[in-house]
C-alpha cells in the first residue's frame, strides 16, 4: 500500500467479496508523527471507521526491527485494513524509534527495548490528545515485552484500559514486570502459538501465573509470526473481542468499496 492514504483507489462491489490478505476497506486514514520526550520523531498512520466515532483505539507495537519488525508487519497492517470497518476500532500503527517502513524512517537508534519507553509514552499520550477512546496497548513478540515493561507504569498506566499480548517471548520483560501488572489488576489478554519459536502455551502458562488476572489462549497449530489468513483472523477477532468487551468474529466477507493494499 503506498505511503499516502489518498494514493488508496476504491473500486465499487455489487456482490460481497471475501476479505482477502490485500484488501482494504474503507477508513478515513492519516500520516501522523509523534514526538518523543527525548526528541525522536516516529512516523506513522492512524486509521479510523470512516463514519461515527471509534469504540476502541488500538496502539500497536511491533515486532524486533533487527529482525524485520515495522509498522507494516503483516497483522497490524491487515488490522488497520478491517478493524475500523468490521469492528468500529481506531488503529495506530507507527515505527518505533530507528524503523523503517515505505511510511518513512523514525528518527533515533534501537534501543533494545530500553528508550523504546519513550515512544511507547509519546503514542500512549499522542491517543489521549487526540481524545481516542478506550485505548489498549496491543503488542506483538519484542512489542509485547515494552507492553510488560512499560504499560502498567505511569504515565502509560493511566492511558490504556489494559494490554494484549501476541507471541510474548518474556526475553527483555521479566518476572518484576509481571509483578506489576497483576499490582495494577490491569487486564491482559495473552496469544500464545502452540508452534511458537520462544515461548509455547505449557511454559507461558507457568509464567504467567505471576499474573492473576492475564487471560491466556494456546492457539493451535499458530506460529510466532501468525502467518496464514486463519491465524490473522483469529488474532484479529480476538483484539476485537477483548477491547469491545464481548465474543466478536469479524466478517470474512464485505459488501461495499474496496481498494488494494500491498
Amino acid at each position: 500500500m503506498s505511503s499516502d492514504p489518498a494514493a488508496l483507489v476504491y473500486t465499487a462491489n455489487h456482490d460481497p467479496v471475501e476479505v482477502r490478505a490485500s484488501t482494504v476497506l474503507p477508513a478515513r486514514r492519516e500520516n501522523v508523527e509523534l514526538r518523543t520526550e527525548d526528541g525522536q520523531t516516529l512516523v506513522g498512520e492512524l486509521a479510523l471507521p470512516a463514519r461515527g466515532e471509534p469504540r476502541g483505539t488500538l496502539v500497536t507495537l511491533h515486532p524486533l526491527p533487527t529482525h524485520g519488525g515495522f509498522m507494516d508487519s503483516h497483522v497490524y497492517k491487515k488490522a488497520s485494513y478491517r478493524l475500523p470497518a468490521l469492528a468500529g476500532l481506531a488503529v495506530l500503527r507507527f515505527n518505533l524509534r530507528g524503523t523503517s517502513s515505505p511510511r518513512g524512517t523514525s528518527t533515533g537508534a534501537f534501543d533494545g527495548g530500553d528508550a523504546e519507553r519513550h515512544d511507547v509514552d509519546a503514542a500512549t499520550a499522542w491517543a489521549v490528545a487526540q481524545g481516542l477512546p478506550n485505548r489498549w496497548l496491543v503488542g506483538w513478540s519484542f512489542g509485547s515485552e515494552l507492553v510488560l515493561k512499560y504499560g502498567a507504569v505511569p504515565p502509560v498506566a493511566d492511558r490504556v484500559e489494559g494490554g494484549i499480548l501476541l507471541s510474548p517471548p518474556l526475553h527483555r520483560a521479566d518476572d518484576a514486570d509481571l509483578d506489576r501488572w497483576a499490582a495494577s489488576g490491569k487486564p491482559l489478554r495473552v496469544l500464545v502459538p502452540e508452534l511458537d519459536d520462544y515461548l509455547r502455551p505449557e511454559e507461558a502458562a507457568r509464567r504467567f501465573t505471576r499474573v492473576p488476572q492475564a487471560e491466556l489462549t494456546g492457539v493451535d497449530e499458530a506460529k510466532h509470526l501468525w502467518v496464514g489468513e486463519r491465524f490473522v483472523q483469529r488474532a484479529l477477532d480476538e483484539i476485537a473481542s477483548t477491547v469491545l468487551g464481548e465474543p466478536v468474529r469479524l466478517p470474512t466477507t464485505w459488501s461495499g468499496p474496496t481498494a488494494r493494499g500491498l
